[in-house]
């Protein structure tokens, strides 16, 4: 007997919690793939879902040696899985723990949201005016755990003064990026991934790319203030939006801080030519 046929038998109570066993299924994967999306894990799963289209071809052509070899892979991998996704599953059981899996996160609230953008644009402001370098990534999906761990812990709040005076020059914890993890810093001092693509401007300096490295394998967000020029530049997935005015970094952080709507003109400019940038 086939679902459709199930539900046309059953009874009016029998087909309500049936299909609320359904849309509940549903629900708990559409959250699994919000909790994983623009994470590692994705390419991962990309992965196993080759792996099992290899198999199902294998069978059909009779390919036994690949098939059991397949199979081997398919046998031990529930217990690869819990290894390949351990930061994930840990997040997803602490959520849980906390009653937030299913939960928005508070930092949607638009009174946080307001406290979390001034500071950062207080902060950006003034030292872009004196041309003090900085560089400052914003934790979102992806976990930066092992960034975090290679700066000095600090696991205080976002406040624009703290943020100012980590830059100082000639201050402990000026040369390196902070790392923010929801509404804390993190970590100062921290050392972020170099980009090696070979389209990105030659006059792009050390900052800029260790903004560009970090967007390529992570969904973070990294505010870049020059050293030499006092220009503003965001990356994020990839993207480097260069030299951009308070105003427009004010709309692109908030747009994709908090997923605001998208501004009408883009300030990309990797090809841009100018002074080198730090």
């Amino acid at each position: 007997m086939d679902f459709w046929t199930q539900l046309q038998n059953s009874e009016p109570i029998e087909l309500l919690i049936t299909i609320l066993d359904v849309l509940f299924v549903w629900f708990v994967i559409y959250k699994l793939i919000t909790l994983i999306r623009g994470t590692k894990a994705v390419q991962l799963l990309k992965g196993i879902f080759v792996i099992i289209v290899a198999r199902v071809i294998t069978d059909a052509l009779g390919m036994e040696t690949l098939g059991w070899m397949l199979d081997q892979v398919i046998r031990f991998g529930f217990l690869a899985i819990i290894i390949i996704f351990q930061p994930e599953i840990r997040r997803a059981l602490e959520q849980l723990g906390r009653g937030k899996l299913f939960a928005r996160s508070t930092l949607q609230e638009q009174e946080e949201q307001n406290r979390l953008l001034g500071a950062m644009s207080k902060s950006v402001s003034y030292m872009a005016k004196r041309r003090i370098g900085a560089l400052i990534s914003i934790e979102r999906e992806t976990g930066l755990s092992e960034y975090i761990e290679t700066g000095i812990p600090l696991n205080a709040n976002v406040t624009s003064e703290l943020l100012i005076n980590i830059f100082i020059p000639n201050t402990p914890l000026h040369d390196g990026a902070v790392i923010m993890q929801k509404n804390k810093i993190a970590s100062a001092a921290c050392y972020l991934p170099l980009s090696e693509s070979p389209f990105i401007s030659k006059e792009l300096g050390t900052r800029h790319r260790a903004a560009i490295g970090l967007s390529e394998v992570t969904d973070a967000i990294t505010i870049v203030v020059s050293e030499e020029t006092g220009a503003v530049s965001i990356t994020a997935n990839g993207d480097l939006h260069r030299n951009l005015s308070m105003e427009e970094f004010d709309q692109h952080l908030k747009r994709l801080w908090f997923g605001e709507a998208e501004p009408q003109e883009s300030s990309s400019k990797w090809l841009w030519k100018g002074p080198k940038n730090g």
